[in-house]
């Protein structure tokens, strides 16, 4: 972005005059003093720190100009150029909005319990084949993600690829207003963030907001295989289409292969045609056809469709194969759990040859409320059928299904559980059993920072 303070003041209707400073030309947005970068607008957020207490470092760093929360008083001697608004993240959002509709590109939304980082990730491979695009980066899917996304575009970018999380009921439909896609895709309806909503129903309501913004002539994406969300895409006016395995979707894989670190599959559109990703797990050929979809609505070539999908770069700590000091494969999945995603990457990895051990390394599942404990238990015959040699637990909720896999008959000496505090502990036990040859998954929500463990066993 470049864009004047004049026609940043206007565009989010600064309360103050900013004819001193009109000329002032910024290149970014930064809401984190650390990143600013030279030449930015800092935008003071109030979380569990206040960021106008970071205004001067922000300035420090490189920043040309700040907003400004009215009720905060300020110095007018310090020189700061400031745009004085009343709420500074709901300016960015305006100011983000404002930008897009300047930029005006194809605007792709993506959202779902699972797939969405990776869908989101395939989307844009495909589309950059033969189109300028941006992309969120890492896991900037929320209200103050969304709109730093929406400004981080290039001006000749041609299509954005926008992911959406969310965690209460509105903040699709929030996202969904400012970004007016053009293709909203829904991933899956899973059991994430069940806390917050109590069922699959009302995750499948919410999921649906990203729908209230759809532009007029746009186009919703969904996997068919859900009835969910079948249900609720009949009440939606505008064009739809599905993805999925079963034979009534309009995309839908005809053979899948999978293979040690990528899978193969065939789809119905291309019978003669066969694709490949550098994922392991079948059901990561959904965000595949998902992003096929995409592309087809976008006329993108299969051929490029195909190049790009086998090349894909993925987002870190999503599904990534990594090597370990001792030589053991480490399919690393650490950004997020849930359920349904821990029952498809254990399906995987009982699937993948391993010249040693296979081992699961799971750790707590957050955000599942009243039923965590029957959500956490309810994994044991996933893992009993697993094929497993050791099975590592960490975390508070991870009792019940310790406990569950016990009352199954689980064998003691290759169950072993930690409580949340005992990463280090998890650590020196997993660096001393692993070998050459094995075949191990961490998988958790990023609360209990598997990462850190990751990072030790790779050193």
């Amino acid at each position: 972005m470049k864009m004047s303070l004049a026609e940043i003041a206007q565009a989010i209707q600064a309360h103050n005059q900013v004819d001193q400073w009109g000329d002032i030309e910024v290149n970014s947005v930064a809401f984190d003093s650390r990143n600013m970068e030279a030449g930015g607008l800092f935008v003071p957020l109030k979380g569990e720190q206040d960021g106008h207490q970071y205004v001067a470092k922000a300035f420090e760093n490189g920043a040309l100009a700040t907003l400004w929360a009215e009720d905060h008083p300020y110095d007018s001697a310090d020189g700061y150029p400031r745009l004085v608004v009343d709420d500074p993240l709901e300016a960015l959002q305006q100011l983000g909005k404002y930008y897009l509709n300047k930029i005006n590109p194809v605007v792709v939304a993506v959202t779902g319990s699972n797939g969405k980082t990776t869908t989101k990730d395939m989307i844009a491979s495909v589309l950059a084949t033969q189109m300028n695009v941006t992309k969120t980066y890492a896991n900037f899917n929320n209200e103050i993600g969304v709109p730093v996304t929406l400004l981080n575009m290039e001006a000749n970018t041609e299509a954005v690829v926008v992911e959406m999380g969310m965690d209460r009921f509105g903040q699709l439909d929030m996202l969904s207003h400012l970004t007016t896609p053009n293709i909203a895709v829904v991933t899956m309806v899973g059991e994430a963030h069940i806390e917050f909503f109590g069922t699959r129903d009302k995750i499948a309501d919410a999921k649906m907001e990203i729908t209230h913004g759809l532009a007029e002539d746009g186009t919703l994406v969904y996997y068919g295989d859900e009835p969910l969300l079948r249900e609720r895409a009949a009440e939606v006016s505008q064009q739809t289409k599905t993805f999925g395995r079963q034979l009534d979707n309009d995309l839908y894989a005809t053979s899948v292969t999978p293979s040690a670190d990528h899978v193969t599959f065939t789809v119905n559109q291309w019978p003669d045609e066969v694709f490949t990703i550098p994922l392991v797990g079948e059901y990561n050929v959904n965000n595949a056809m998902a992003a096929m979809m995409v592309g087809r609505l976008l006329h993108v070539t299969m051929a490029n469709m195909r190049t790009a999908l086998k090349n894909v770069e993925l987002t870190e700590n999503r599904a990534e194969w990594v090597t370990g000091l001792k030589g053991e494969r480490i399919l690393s999945d650490v950004y997020n759990s849930n359920p349904t995603a821990v029952r498809e990457v254990l399906a995987t990895l009982a699937t993948i040859p391993a010249d040693g051990k296979r081992v699961a390394v799971l750790g707590d599942m957050l955000e599942l409320g009243d039923a965590s404990k029957r959500l956490h238990a309810g994994l044991c015959d996933a893992i009993m059928d697993g094929n497993l040699d050791e099975v590592y637990l960490i975390g508070g909720e991870m009792l019940a299904l310790r406990d569950a896999l016990l009352e199954a008959g689980y064998p003691v000496s290759q169950l072993h559980y930690y409580q949340a505090t005992q990463r280090e502990a998890l650590t020196e036990a997993l660096q001393a059993s692993l070998t050459t040859g094995d075949v191990v998954l961490l998988k958790a929500s990023h609360g209990l920072h598997l990462e850190k463990v990751l990072a030790q066993l790779k050193k």
